[in-house]
């Protein structure tokens, strides 16, 4: 018998038991992401050789793709799924931020995009070659102050329009405020998830729900030698950081979600694994969405569980389509 099953206090969901043909209303979720933009580009090339200058494949690119990153990927995989998406965030004034905006356009996500000419748009450039990435060449600049000041206000004033809030943070600066957010948005009575970076989650006291995955939680709250030990430490963070819930993303050993009443573990949806590119990203999207749609935090979790099953299977930052998820 698996493990999580003999732990008292915990319960084991099963994934059939909460699959189902019909999507729920996602179409009538208003959900607000905020937070770390990027773009993603892709080079994908041919490896016929091994440089003469130094002992490295010799990449021949011969096609090149962008897609949504960061936050932005999070607003996109919430789209995919027919919820009402807009996203808050900063870009640079420069042709990676053009392509950002065409891509939210694209993807029917509401803009609100807050241009800092002083900083240029994040960039992850991966090169791929034979199916694999090669390389991951990064740039990014933190937006400067006057610009976070006018998002802060901003999004004060958009949360009348919005169910549900995302603050998807990549550490990359935007989400300085993210104290001030998440206690604007709990006292406009909305749904507050945080996928959350860092070795500190004190910013993120009062949200609704966290999702770390098990290196970002061992960075808080250090190693764990059992399952009950573990249990322990999440739920003490849970109850410090006021949480009403704590989603931990297990990789192959699934997700565990803790709550004031009770454990809840999900194996991971057997899939082959091909890329985790993103596959967080999916999961509080679809959490998102569905509890935004009026599901139960079981039904919220299954749904996430087969999403990030799916996600994996795909190539780079990806989505994951309603057809997909409720019939597949």
């Amino acid at each position: 018998m698996n493990k999580l099953q003999t732990l008292p206090g915990s319960r084991l969901l099963l994934a059939e038991d909460y699959r189902t043909a019909a999507a729920p209303a996602l179409e009538a979720v208003r959900l607000l992401v905020v937070g770390d933009v990027m773009l993603d580009r892709y080079w994908f090339g041919e490896v016929s050789r091994i440089s003469p200058e130094a002992p490295v494949p010799v990449v021949r690119i011969e096609r090149r793709e962008e897609r949504l990153g960061g936050a932005a990927n999070v607003a996109r995989n919430a789209a995919a799924l027919g919820a009402h998406c807009a996203l808050l965030g900063v870009v640079g004034a420069d042709e990676a931020g053009e392509s950002v905006a065409q891509l939210l356009a694209d993807s029917a996500i509401h803009s609100y995009l807050q241009r800092d000419a002083a900083i240029s748009t994040i960039i992850k450039l991966r090169v791929i070659g034979r199916q694999q990435q090669m390389v991951r060449i990064d740039f990014e600049e933190a937006p400067t102050e006057v610009v976070l000041r006018d998002k802060l206000t901003q999004f004060k004033a958009l949360l009348a329009d919005y169910d549900v809030i995302i603050l998807s943070d990549y550490n990359k600066g935007s989400l300085v405020n993210v104290a001030e957010m998440i206690a604007a948005a709990r006292a406009a009575g909305k749904l507050v998830l945080v996928d959350p970076k860092g070795d500190d989650f004190t910013p993120y006291k009062g949200a609704t729900l966290l999702t770390p995955n098990k290196s970002e939680l061992k960075r808080v709250v250090g190693s764990w030698a059992s399952e009950e030990q573990l249990t322990a430490k999440a739920q003490a963070l849970r109850a410090e950081l006021e949480l009403d819930a704590l989603l931990l993303t297990r990789s192959e050993e699934g997700m565990s979600l803790y709550t004031a009443t009770e454990v809840l573990h999900m194996h991971a949806d057997a899939r082959e694994v091909f890329d985790v590119s993103g596959a967080g990203d999916t999961v509080i999207a679809t959490l998102a969405a569905m509890l935004g749609a009026g599901a139960t935090l079981a039904e919220a979790l299954a749904t996430a569980n087969r999403a990030g099953g799916i996600v994996v299977g795909k190539l780079g930052t990806a989505t994951v389509t309603r057809a997909e998820l409720f019939t597949s």
